[in-house]
């Protein structure tokens, strides 16, 4: 099963949702901010993406106010994890994983190729 974490003002997020609907991918959409993606989750994105910073929303409002840019840096893994973990608008949407598909952000044409449609 798919897994997406949306967020519903976000646009790119009803993108991700829409494309899914309409190439008949079944999928559970999660909110992000209540619920942001579980520590194995956003590890296994870093796998897939091989960059921490990928991972942040560097758009995002909170990014700005925590001045994370400043910061980024400095910080360990676990450390990006733990905020990424305690507050699920520092994290980059749509966050799409599955057992096969793991992928952050959204353009058709990546999705397409890495769902094979």
């Amino acid at each position: 099963m798919v897994k997406i974490y949306t967020y519903s003002k976000c646009s790119t997020c009803k993108s991700a949702i829409n494309w899914l609907t309409q190439e008949g991918i079944k999928f559970e959409e999660i909110p992000i901010r209540e619920t942001p993606p579980s520590v194995e989750e956003l590890d296994a994105m870093l796998k897939s993406i091989v960059s921490l910073k990928k991972l942040f929303n560097t758009s995002g409002m909170d990014y700005r106010a925590m001045d994370m840019a400043s910061r980024f840096d400095t910080l360990s893994v676990q450390d990006a994890f733990a905020l990424l973990q305690s507050n699920g608008n520092l994290v980059k949407r749509p966050f799409l994983v599955s057992r096969k598909v793991m992928l952050v952000g959204f353009n058709a044409q990546t999705w397409k190729e890495k769902f094979k449609v």
